[in-house]
């Protein structure tokens, strides 16, 4: 399947930086409110340690890139219009907002850590990122619960069968958030509140729609504008706040990303995304080389610029994707000589059946059973598949 990244956050805090650093595309980047208004899909990249040399072979990727070993996997980010107080209501480019946010898998809520823009997006000194934190995320509880409350309404009308249970009207009203009965039904024990909702108090429906939200729509914080002394001194204050150890916050500065990327496609330095070090490799002015030292000072510090960081945090450790190659009947190539040429973005939790469906339907109807290619064993359809596991699958299609 092919995931989907949503960037977040009010507007004006460095989001279309993140994304054009991210995928060095060329969206709008502007020091004012609303400068995405439709949203931009791209395609960003995570790092998966390539499987190729510890089989001795060099890889022949068909999407993405491997560089020394390091294999680029592609992935779709889309930078959705900035979110303001009140867009659940409408406020803003709010109700845009939303229904682009229901086509993603995960979220990356971009900061900005230096306190520079208030709620609205606008200039300020000394604003302290914790509200924003807090802001969106109840603008997507208050989205939540009303959604929530139109399924609660469904049930008490009557709408469906006397046998119906409350959480099959709450899966058919909240179906686009991708959830489902069961899903529903545990989330609903880990509140705590029964499953009559005549007995939820106000404050029981919003406690659901806030697991409801987290469960369908984890989010990373991507504390941006890591470079200014301001936003290190509340990234230290925040990430030792214990109110605040339920979070995944990542520093960042999607400036020192797009600024090594673009010097790198110069010519000018050596830079490999994710890398904690470049090497200046052309001839740069008295400024180029003082801008750059800065940049070196800040991945020294932070250990990199924090753009691959935050998107391969939202994959792999808050989603659990799992990466896994397609092996060939020779191991590791297939028909037309290719090595490697996939890597697959899965699940986690998949089973080596799942991983033959996701290859193709039919291969996943006429599935016999797959082999290690790492040990040459057998795995049979209910393995559960491991990350960079290097698997041929056998079917009868």
């Amino acid at each position: 399947m092919s995931y989907r990244i949503g960037l977040v956050g009010k507007p004006s805090v460095g989001k279309s930086s993140f994304f054009n650093a991210a995928t060095m595309n060329d969206v709008p980047e502007g020091a004012y409110p609303f400068t995405t208004i439709d949203p931009s899909v791209g395609e960003a990249y995570v790092r998966v340690d390539c499987a190729a040399p510890e089989f001795d072979e060099e890889c022949t990727p068909s999407v993405g890139y491997c560089d020394h070993g390091i294999r680029f996997v592609p992935t779709k980010l889309v930078d959705v219009a900035g979110l303001i107080p009140g867009a659940h209501e409408g406020a803003g480019l709010g109700n845009q907002f939303l229904t682009d946010l229901n086509e993603t898998d995960v979220l990356v809520h971009v900061v900005d850590f230096s306190g520079e823009t208030d709620l609205e997006g606008e200039p300020t000194e000394g604003h302290d990122p914790r509200e924003d934190v807090a802001f969106l995320e109840e603008e997507l509880d208050q989205w939540y619960l009303g959604i929530l409350e139109k399924g609660i309404e469904r049930y008490a009308s009557g709408y469906v069968t006397e046998d119906d249970a409350i959480e099959d009207d709450l899966a058919e009203q909240m179906s686009a958030f991708r959830t489902n009965e069961d899903e529903l039904k545990l989330l609903i024990r880990r509140v705590g509140i029964g499953f009559d909702p005549e007995e939820w108090e106000p404050e029981d429906r919003l406690e659901l729609a806030r697991e409801i939200r987290k469960a369908t729509k984890p989010m990373v914080i991507a504390a941006n504008k890591m470079d200014t002394p301001e936003a290190q001194e509340n990234y230290d204050e925040i990430t030792s706040d214990p109110d605040y150890e339920h979070l995944t916050i990542v520093p960042c500065s999607a400036h020192a990303e797009k600024a090594l990327k673009s010097a790198d496609k110069a010519g000018v330095v050596d830079y490999r995304p994710g890398d904690d070090g470049f090497e200046i490799t052309g001839d740069v002015s008295p400024e180029q080389e003082q801008g750059l030292e800065q940049i070196r000072d800040f991945l020294e510090s932070y250990g990199a610029t924090g753009v691959q960081a935050a998107l391969e945090t939202a994959l792999f450790d808050v989603l659990g994707v799992v990466p896994v190659f397609p092996g060939g009947a020779n191991g590791l190539g297939n028909e037309r000589g290719e090595v490697l040429p996939d890597c697959y973005l899965i699940p986690p939790a998949s089973t080596a059946e799942d991983f033959a469906y996701s290859l193709h339907s039919d291969i996943g109807d006429g599935f016999l059973h797959a082999i290690d290619c790492r040990s040459n064993r057998q795995l049979g359809s209910a393995y559960e598949v491991e990350p960079r596991d290097v698997i041929e699958v056998i079917t009868t299609n």
